[in-house]
């Protein structure tokens, strides 16, 4: 398995083919509708010019992506991210989920990010236990705050310091 850089063009099919069933038949994402691979190519291209974006590939198939964006517009949350990543179903507890996370964490690091965030629609032990794995602590749920599938759904917030240095300063650059 290697993990790499997504590509907008030749990647965004994939990844909208990996992530479509999490948006139709799950509460692990709120979409609603599935977006399309030229969707998925127009996010990649926006998102990676401040943040990484990631595929795991093996042998020439996406098994799964990872990436962060922007967790608030605010000028002192510019050190701060949020994280998710999706694993196909037939690769999932492989350690595609993990690995792709590391080398995110590691591209965040190295960018000037401190914190990463992760948000999980609640009941998901599967995610819960990959990010604590990770080393994410739960600092909050929201209740009721997500309506999908004709009812209410928590939102739980995890975080995970990017950093373990202790070092209070910000860096130069986020």
């Amino acid at each position: 398995m290697r993990i790499r850089p997504a590509n907008s063009v030749r990647d965004a099919e994939a990844i909208a083919a990996i992530y479509a069933p999490f948006v139709t038949d799950t509460v692990v994402s709120f979409e609603d509708v599935p977006p399309t691979a030229d969707e998925m190519s127009a996010r990649i291209e926006r998102l990676t010019h401040t943040h990484p974006w990631l595929v795991a590939e093996d042998a020439g198939e996406i098994l799964g992506y990872a990436y962060a964006c922007p967790h608030r517009e605010r000028a002192a949350y510019r050190w701060a991210t949020e994280v998710t990543v999706y694993v196909d179903p037939r690769h999932h507890r492989r350690g595609a989920g993990r690995a792709l996370y590391a080398a995110l964490f590691e591209a965040l690091a190295e960018s000037g990010y401190r914190i990463a965030l992760a948000v999980i629609g609640l009941p998901n032990d599967a995610s819960v236990g990959l990010h604590e794995a990770c080393g994410f602590k739960l600092v909050g749920v929201y209740r009721r705050i997500g309506f999908k599938f004709d009812r209410w759904w928590d939102v739980g917030w995890w975080q995970l310091d990017l950093t373990n240095d202790g070092d209070d300063r910000p860096p130069a650059q986020a």
